[in-house]
């Protein structure tokens, strides 16, 4: 009888992952209340739920402002506006993230530029910052990814002696703090998801945090159709766009910021005990924790697989198998931008980088060999419900790996549908 669930054998984990998005009577009271005031939409602008949302959640991250907005893309555009970001400047950008992070740079006539990421945390790369700055660099948007935060120290510090604008993209990390500061407090202004899979959630929206008054009333300005904000102490007059949010959304997300404090505090504590579980199985190696991430949000846990202790098996095969046992994960979560199908870039569309590149587009030469290591061959990414579970579902996650080593023949020789659905993604995406 075969052991591994992918050879038909029995799953180590048969129960449903915990639901999410999370709610309670505090999002179906608050969504009732705005209904019945009838007052719905994100005009008069900052409207009441909206601006109580932005004071709070920028507070909860060591910021003096906040600003709600329509989603995290278009609050990163907010953000690299403010800064002053024009047409030909460069932004660096980690090569590791989804799309989101680049394609503002590009509509605001900017160029990406990608670069490397660190081995040990899949963050953006000092050194790789280092080695792309040019005379037209302007700003920098580090990622702070899955379960970690990049070098805020190392940084800021090479943003100080350029003079760049730094931009922290901060879609994983609600509620992270880096030596005991939130994040997206530490560079010019933090840009939040609060798309439906992230760590609180208003199905769409976003949030941009700042401590800097004149650049918040520029961010109100320019979510908010170019109109004067509320103080308008600074005198922007500029050419705006409505990327409001609705009192629906804001009355949610005031909910799910009262529960975010207990969830992350449950999701690192979980993650703690995965942690412990995985220590010292063969093939599996764990992220370190910077001893100065205070506060770690678990948006995904991610491992890095080793197949040599595997029998050969690729990544995208030990996903497959760990999924059949039960365990929601995935592999080819994001890829290097340069590579990624979704980032589909024509570059009549944007006359900056045929001045950039007349010969092609300017990432055409890129090469991150971690990104794609991470990409394509050995990160493993374990979704936040997951850690909102009970501490026997860590366990049977450890337990789920140690069966898929113990049945390495299995492993290798198994056929099923998922496995040549990954591979399958995998080599699609990669040409």
């Amino acid at each position: 009888m075969p052991e591994l669930a992918i050879a038909g054998g029995r799953p180590v984990r048969t129960q449903p992952l915990s639901p999410w998005p999370d709610y309670d009577d505090r999002e179906r009271e608050a969504l009732q209340s705005v209904l019945e005031s009838r007052n719905w939409g994100g005009y008069p602008f900052p409207n009441d739920r909206a601006d109580r949302f932005g004071e709070l959640f920028a507070a909860y991250h060591s910021c003096a402002y906040g600003l709600c907005a329509a989603n995290g893309t278009v609050t990163l555009e907010i953000a690299l506006k403010a800064v002053g970001l024009r047409p030909g400047d460069e932004v660096i950008i980690p090569a590791y993230t989804f799309e989101a992070t680049a394609v503002p740079v590009l509509r605001l006539g900017a160029v990406p530029v990608f670069v490397d990421v660190s081995p040990h945390d899949y963050c953006i790369s000092p050194s790789a910052i280092e080695a792309a700055l040019t005379g037209r660099t302007r700003a920098i948007i580090p990622v702070h990814l899955a379960m970690n935060m990049a070098d805020m120290d190392a940084i800021l510090a090479i943003a100080a002696r350029r003079q760049l604008r730094v931009i922290e993209d901060c879609a994983h990390a609600h509620g992270a703090s880096w030596k005991t500061r939130g994040a997206g407090s530490w560079g010019d202004a933090g840009s939040f998801s609060m798309q439906t899979g992230k760590l609180m959630t208003s199905g769409e929206g976003g949030a941009v945090i700042t401590s800097d008054a004149g650049m918040f009333e520029f961010c109100q300005s320019y979510a908010n159709c170019g109109r004067a904000s509320r103080t308008d102490r600074f005198g922007h007059r500029i050419l705006g766009f409505n990327y409001r949010m609705t009192e629906f959304q804001a009355a949610i997300l005031l909910a799910q910021l009262e529960r975010l404090p207990e969830q992350t505090e449950k999701r690192s504590r979980q993650a703690d005990r995965l942690r412990g579980k995985l220590t010292g199985i063969d093939g599996i190696n764990l992220l370190p924790r910077d001893k100065r991430l205070t506060t770690q949000a678990i948006y995904h846990f991610i491992f890095k697989y080793d197949s040599r202790s595997f029998g050969g098996a690729h990544r995208d095969r030990f996903v497959a198998a760990l999924e059949c046992e039960g365990i929601p994960c995935d592999g080819l979560f994001y890829e290097p931008l340069y590579r990624s199908t979704l980032f589909n870039v024509d570059p009549r569309d944007f006359p900056q980088l045929k001045a950039a590149s007349p010969k092609g587009l300017p990432w055409a030469g890129t090469h991150c060999p971690v990104a794609e290591r991470a990409a394509y061959d050995e990160a493993v990414w374990l979704p936040h419900p997951l850690f909102l579970g009970s501490e026997s579902e860590m366990d049977q996650i450890a337990e789920a790996i140690l069966k898929i080593q113990q049945n390495i023949d299995e492993l290798r020789k198994a056929e099923h549908p998922l496995i040549e659905k990954k591979l399958c993604t995998r080599v699609k995406r990669r040409d």
